[in-house]
């Protein structure tokens, strides 16, 4: 029993540590990547599903004399500011006849934001996509016993 070598059994000793550590950061990175971009993909939805339906509200509670687009416009930048998407986010507004604010006229208000993708940079715009597209529609309507001018 002395000629049994001590050596390789010190030879691995920590090593699990190093190797616990290594396969610990190569599946933690991507995971929290995965979790960083599901976030903001998800508050891009959460802005344009408010932005959406608040500017149909503002639209068609609009009083005589106030400029409905103007404040549709305003109520969905309300929206993209609270989710920090105001710089890629749009806002188009459809009636469903002339004028748009008659009893019972439909409004449909979509919202639209490109949602940057995190930690992406530039130059892959040619291989990767830059950004996720987020969009939400919502039909709102005037009242029907409304009296507008």
């Amino acid at each position: 029993m002395t000629g049994v070598p001590t050596r390789r059994r010190r030879d691995e000793n920590g090593s699990a540590v190093v190797e616990f550590v290594m396969l610990g950061v190569v599946l933690l990175l991507p995971l929290v990547y995965l979790v960083l971009m599901l976030g903001r993909v998800q508050a891009g939805a959460y802005a344009v599903s408010q932005a959406s339906r608040e500017a149909g509200r503002a639209y068609v509670t609009t009083d005589a004399g106030q400029d409905a687009n103007g404040r549709a416009r305003a109520a969905a930048r309300i929206s993209f500011l609270d989710q920090h998407v105001e710089d890629t986010g749009t806002l188009r507004i459809a009636c469903d006849g002339t004028p748009c604010l008659r009893a019972d006229g439909r409004v449909e208000t979509t919202a639209t934001v490109q949602v940057p993708l995190p930690f992406v940079p530039a130059f892959l715009g040619d291989v990767l996509p830059l950004s996720v597209p987020v969009s939400a529609s919502h039909v709102s309507t005037v009242d029907r016993f409304r009296v507008l001018p």
